[in-house]
């Protein structure tokens, strides 16, 4: 009786996973890339995270600059500098 071409593939596709899980380096190489999926699965939680804070950070800086109103900070007036006294002005020295 003859297999059809699938059932070869499936069970040439089982000895050779049966292999790979014996070998002790195919191990620790599936084992690093479970332990990467786990690290950027845990990173693109912390990214949502910053993106949320992000959000709420922009709504409470327009809230800010709502209530500020149009009177913000106006820049702080110049002052002028002293008139330059002459010695001719200054008091007669003792």
């Amino acid at each position: 009786m003859t297999r059809n071409p699938i059932a070869q593939l499936a069970s040439l596709g089982e000895e050779v996973l049966d292999k790979a899980s014996q070998n002790p380096t195919t191990a620790r190489l599936v084992q690093a890339a479970m332990q990467l999926k786990d690290r950027v699965d845990d990173l693109a939680k912390r990214v949502r995270g910053l993106e949320q804070l992000e959000q709420r950070l922009a709504q409470l800086e327009e809230r800010v600059g709502k209530l500020e109103g149009p009177t913000a900070k106006k820049p702080a007036a110049k002052k002028t500098p002293p008139a330059d006294t002459s010695p001719e002005d200054a008091p007669p020295a003792t």
